[in-house]
């Protein structure tokens, strides 16, 4: 064999374990990134248990409450605190007609959280419920949207009554659900009250 054969087969020799050391660098690589990638920690999913929930309100607060009060007008409607109830004669079973100044003077009973509570012996059934023009919900009782009267500072008070303020007659509301007419008592005679209901909501300030 001459010495330019040999010298021709070690290069080829040479060539080949150059290309093989190549091929394995190269997929020595490959799965180094393989395993780098497989080892990565997954992004966790949201959990479902740590979205908001909406906060809620209990269906006993604010629950509006009527009840009745004696005195020189007879037996007539009040709130769970005393304070007086009247209707205004030209509204209807569902409508007021007491809005702006009027409302301001004669503040709407109104029931944020369902239906109020009737207590000493009012018929429940009478009880309704309207939406107002501001959309708040007026109380009304036997068809005659309710309200009070702000001159009336404390329990029992009935200084609205027989006044037409606004273009028609304010009256009291007997427990039977009709306007009482009869006219107002002098100042001082007082009331009493005849209901037992607790002194629950609906009231202004």
């Amino acid at each position: 064999m001459t010495i330019r054969s040999t010298l021709k087969k070690s290069s080829f020799g040479l060539s080949l374990a150059a290309v093989a050391a190549l091929a394995a660098a190269c997929g020595s690589s490959h799965s180094s990134g393989s395993d780098t990638a497989s080892s990565a920690p997954a992004q966790a999913a949201p959990s479902q248990s740590a979205a908001a929930t909406p906060g809620t309100t209990g269906a006993s607060a604010g629950t509006v409450e009527l009840k009745t009060m004696s005195g020189p007008l007879g037996t007539f409607l009040t709130d769970g605190s005393g304070k007086t109830l009247y209707d205004f004669g030209s509204d209807t079973a569902t409508m007021s007609t007491c809005n702006g100044a009027c409302a301001k003077a004669w503040p709407p009973l109104t029931a944020a959280n369902g239906m109020p509570k009737a207590v000493s012996g009012l018929d429940t059934s009478k009880i309704t419920t309207f939406k107002r023009s501001d959309g708040t919900m007026q109380v009304a009782y036997n068809g005659h949207p309710l309200y009070y009267f702000v001159q009336d500072t404390k329990a029992g008070d009935t200084n609205g009554q027989g006044s037409s303020a606004f273009g028609a007659p304010w009256y009291v509301v007997s427990p039977g659900g009709a306007s009482i007419t009869k006219a107002a008592p002098a100042a001082g005679s007082g009331t009493s009250s005849s209901g037992s209901g607790s002194d629950a909501g609906g009231g202004w300030s």
